[in-house]
């Protein structure tokens, strides 16, 4: 059997173990819903690492003071 590697994979399994071991030792200060690295994990699993990526990059640069949050799902 052949393993090959899978960046999208990859990247994603990146997301949910920084989601299970460092994100639970953070303050919860997470002004959208879904957070931004479950979107991050939904946007490259749907459109791919560049584009995905792209998309995630964007909702991470929208977290700071003056943006009001709310519900901002993946399109």
């Amino acid at each position: 059997m052949v393993l090959s590697f899978k960046p999208r994979a990859f990247i994603i399994s990146l997301i949910k173990l920084y989601q299970v071991l460092v994100s639970p030792l953070m303050p919860s200060s997470c002004r959208f819903m879904p957070t931004c690295s479950t979107y991050a994990s939904l946007a490259i699993d749907k459109y791919g690492i560049i584009k995905g990526g792209f998309l995630a990059l964007i909702r991470i640069l929208k977290c700071h003071p003056f943006h009001p949050g709310g519900y901002d799902p993946l399109k």
